[in-house]
């Protein structure tokens, strides 16, 4: 596993970037949890960063702070989103077992609020 890796799967915030048609690019912090060489994220479904993942899958991540400032040099990668039940049972299983706490008051949060089905993952792979 790769330092750089290691610093995002590390990180309690990631600010990550999506870019919009025009290329102009849009950061937004979120939770990023790791499984395996893959990195994920989760999102209400009718985020922006999900209809510009739909668009592209050109993305940039840096390890940031709880309100989004950048903390460490932003990474390329590739977003994708997930799916498989098989690839967000992976994703949703690695954001539980990195937030904890946090997560499970979450996601009753969400499931009493009606979005926890309308979530989006999101896969990530850093670029060479």
């Amino acid at each position: 596993m790769s330092d750089t890796f290691q610093k995002f799967s590390n990180a309690s915030y990631v600010s990550l970037a999506t870019f919009r048609r025009s290329g102009i690019k849009v950061a937004t912090p979120v939770w990023c949890a790791s499984a395996g060489e893959v990195l994920y994220v989760f999102s209400a479904g009718e985020a922006g960063k999900v209809k510009r993942l739909h668009n592209s899958s050109r993305a940039q991540l840096a390890v940031c702070d709880l309100r989004g400032k950048v903390l460490g040099e932003w990474q390329n990668a590739t977003g994708i989103l997930l799916d498989d039940p098989a690839a967000i049972d992976t994703a949703l299983q690695a954001l539980r077992k990195k937030y904890g706490l946090k997560m499970y008051l979450l996601d009753i949060g969400a499931k009493l609020g009606g979005k926890y089905h309308k979530r989006a993952y999101i896969s990530l792979r850093l670029s060479a």
